[in-house]
């Protein structure tokens, strides 16, 4: 039994130093245009669910009606949501795809979060997620603009005309 135990031990040492050295050798690329790891998308995702928890069933407590959405828009405007996550029918832009992992574009004609619970993007938004350029906007924002700007993002494919008519228009504070 000891040796089994010896064994196994040093097993797992020599794993733990064969990744060291895979890492610290250049096996790695920490580079914006690298390639990711294997299972690196698998375990991030994983990792951000379970920090998320059951956050992602909050429930909005403002309605998703025009004034809330046109002032998600507006949150979204002027807290530079559009520099990193894109504007209304443009393309992704070069400088979100400087970042790794790529900032998700938000708006039409991108998926953004609109199959996401509110609750998800709500807590996203207040957090941040590390190891991402996304911040917490906890502080900066209140609970209700932070609810106004995750309404906005849960309905963007299918904002009212005037919410788009909104986020086309250059906003000056």
């Amino acid at each position: 039994m000891i040796k089994f135990l010896f064994g196994l031990v040093v097993g797992i040492c020599l794993l733990l130093l064969a990744g060291y050295l895979f890492a610290t050798r250049g096996g790695i690329s920490l580079t914006t245009k690298g390639a990711p790891l294997p299972m690196e998308r698998s375990i991030a995702h994983q990792a951000l669910a379970a920090s998320i928890g059951q956050s992602s069933g909050d429930q909005s407590p403002l309605p998703a009606d025009d004034a809330n959405l046109l002032a998600g828009a507006r949150v979204y405007q002027q807290n530079a949501c559009m520099m990193c996550h894109g504007q209304l029918d443009q393309p992704e832009s070069d400088f979100a795809k400087r970042f790794y992992p790529h900032a998700p574009q938000l708006l039409p004609p991108g998926e953004g979060v609109t199959d996401d619970p509110v609750g998800t993007t709500h807590w996203v938004v207040k957090n941040g997620i590390r190891f991402s350029a996304m911040p917490s906007f906890e502080g900066k924002l209140t609970d209700t603009e932070i609810w106004q700007v995750s309404l906005l993002l849960r309905n963007a494919n299918k904002l009212p005309n005037s919410v788009q008519a909104s986020l086309r228009q250059p906003q000056h504070e």
